[in-house]
């Protein structure tokens, strides 16, 4: 069996970010990842501004990918009714199998060691955790950070709660080469779901889109199904009809859940989409879980380091049993406290927007409102979006 202090397992955004941070802080990090890099993502592709700070006080040159600068946001309606505002912090463009692979070459270069294999469980006994892979026997652990994103195996080992609830959603998303303005994100609603469109890179075109299963089940492919539901929204059968898509097929993920989920499951701590998943519509989730890397990363360094961890006035729940010790309470509590504080609302806002956005009358009397009163737009924007972390 291999001792390791820290494992993270999963090396996508959160990941990879959390791993960063704690090897600037003189931290050994072990990380188990099932795919090489690089490799394509299902995902918006969007970052907001928040976290462009916090990502170059740990060295990450964003600009060096050559990011599209995205500053407003247009969202429409079934029937092509638009409205657009201005992004409060605004944000960045960049695909995944550029950005994941960039951050990837850089931890590898700061000593982070990479385990190419899938987890097939992870037990705590004896205060340690116990975490059985599928080619590399069993490493022994001091602290677990989980980050395999929005589902796994893991989560049905763990008996995670989310995973007895249903799930309908099903998430498509390819590159095109096409013309839209570069800096403008946007979201395009069809029966059943929505579309983002927002430019990445090398003037290439994210189009990602999420719909529930009941709609698309009725077609027999997914080019049928753009073809007959998304491009009854003029705005997008404009795009569909202009652009050529660039991958040789699109990638797809299904049974997505956007159900509460714990920051903490039998002592592991979750970051990124394993710990919460906010609807793509509020086009947050890549910058929620760089911000909650960096909340892991900080309370983890201070318990390796061996500081007394800080006390904080916010009530804690009664997350743990008498079997371990004061300090891995106090991390755990704390962890959940700081997550609970930084994405709980966000998380509401978006279960709620995503209910509205379902029901096209809903929707387009919303879209009228925010017409007339563009203010409140802003405000559900910042609803959505943090504040900028350092």
């Amino acid at each position: 069996m291999l001792k390791k202090r820290l494992v993270i397992i999963g090396g996508g955004l959160a990941g990879l970010t959390c791993a960063i941070h704690l090897m600037k802080n003189g931290h050994s990090v072990t990380l188990i990842e099932k795919n090489s890099y690089p490799h394509h993502k299902v995902c918006g592709e969007f970052i907001s501004n928040e976290v462009r700070s916090y990502l170059h006080s740990l060295d990450i040159d964003i600009d060096s990918l050559h990011p599209t600068q995205i500053h407003t946001v247009t969202i429409s309606a079934v029937n092509g009714y638009q409205i657009s505002a201005k992004l409060p912090l605004g944000g960045f463009g960049v695909s995944r199998y550029t950005l994941d692979n960039y951050l990837f070459e850089k931890a590898l270069a700061m000593g982070c060691v990479f385990i190419t294999d899938a987890v097939e469980n992870i037990a705590f006994i004896n205060d340690e955790f116990q975490i059985q892979t599928a080619s590399n026997g069993i490493l022994i652990a001091e602290l677990a950070i989980a980050a395999y994103g929005k589902r796994s195996s893991l989560d049905q080992k763990l008996e995670r709660a989310f995973m007895k609830e249903k799930s309908d959603w099903l998430a498509v998303k390819a590159h095109y080469k096409g013309n839209i303005p570069s800096t403008n994100v946007s979201l395009h609603n069809f029966a059943g779901g929505y579309c983002g469109l927002s430019e990445v890179e090398n003037g290439v075109i994210n189009v990602c889109y999420l719909t529930d299963y009941k709609h698309f089940k009725a077609y027999k492919n997914i080019a049928e199904f753009q073809e007959k539901v998304l491009s009854k929204n003029p705005l997008l059968k404009d795009f569909f009809k202009q652009s050529k898509m660039i991958f040789d097929h699109p990638l797809t993920i299904s049974q997505i859940s956007f159900s509460k989920k714990k920051p903490i499951e039998n002592h592991i701590l979750m970051i990124g989409d394993t710990a919460g998943l906010i609807h793509p519509l509020c086009g947050n989730g890549m910058a929620m879980a760089i911000h909650s890397a960096k909340i892991c990363a900080e309370l983890c360094s201070d318990y390796l380091d061996n500081t007394e961890v800080p006390n904080t006035n916010i009530e804690a729940e009664h997350l743990y049993d008498n079997t371990i010790d004061d300090k891995r309470m106090e991390l755990e509590r704390l962890y959940s406290n700081s997550w609970k504080t930084a994405f709980q609302k966000r998380l509401l806002i978006g279960r709620i927007l995503s209910s509205i956005l379902k029901k096209d009358r809903a929707l387009t009397i919303l879209l009228y409102l925010l017409s007339r009163f563009p203010f409140l737009l802003t405000k559900i924007i910042r609803g959505t979006h943090g504040k900028e972390i350092i």
